[in-house]
């Protein structure tokens, strides 16, 4: 086909002369329209003219392989994004910077991991410790909201407390001395 003789077709006729009998010269007469277009995006993006041109070729051939699943009402729009979302794909992809793994990293890796565990231990220490101040109705009700993630709700109806009283057991020896019940206070002593 010649594209001089198509230049009058819409990009809505040509799209739906293209899903009529899935003729791929008219999907080749539309993104030649847009060349010059998805250069400009993906210059803009990667900066390289080189790379430009590989991804403008990438897009067209994603672009046609997309057309042929689905029905594309926007194709102007619909192409820039296409473009766009390729173009950072790229970016995100050269950015990446592959880690060697070698003896150093996993050594500091292990490192981290291994203090992590020592610090939560000494967090569960203190609490322990914080815990045995309390009266046995205020453990029940701390250990419940704290370390097994119940609601107030939840800690009433297993109690037989109202709701009243949980979130007073909770919150009462908070505010009565809380430098018991802060850990870096506790680290402190």
């Amino acid at each position: 086909m010649n594209t001089d003789r198509q230049s009058h077709i819409t990009e809505q006729e040509l799209l739906n002369r293209f899903y009529a009998d899935r003729n791929k010269e008219w999907l080749g007469i539309l993104l030649q329209r847009y060349t010059l277009l998805l250069l400009g995006v993906c210059m803009k993006y990667l900066k390289n003219e080189e790379a430009a041109r590989d991804a403008v070729q990438q897009i067209f051939l994603k672009a046609i392989t997309e057309l042929e699943k689905y029905r594309v009402d926007y194709f102007k729009s619909w192409l820039y994004m296409i473009a766009k979302n390729h173009c950072l794909m790229q970016f995100r992809d050269k950015n990446k910077v592959p880690v060697e793994l070698n003896e150093q990293v996993l050594i500091q890796e292990a490192d981290d991991v291994l203090q992590s565990i020592r610090e939560k231990d000494q967090l569960l220490d203190w609490m322990h410790d914080s815990l045995k101040s309390l009266s046995p109705e205020q453990q029940q009700c701390v250990t419940l909201f704290y370390l097994e993630k119940k609601s107030y709700q939840q800690i009433a109806e297993e109690t037989g407390y109202s709701l009243l009283q949980v979130k007073s057991f909770i919150h009462s020896e908070w505010k009565a001395e809380p430098e018991t019940f802060d850990p870096a206070a506790a680290a402190t002593k």
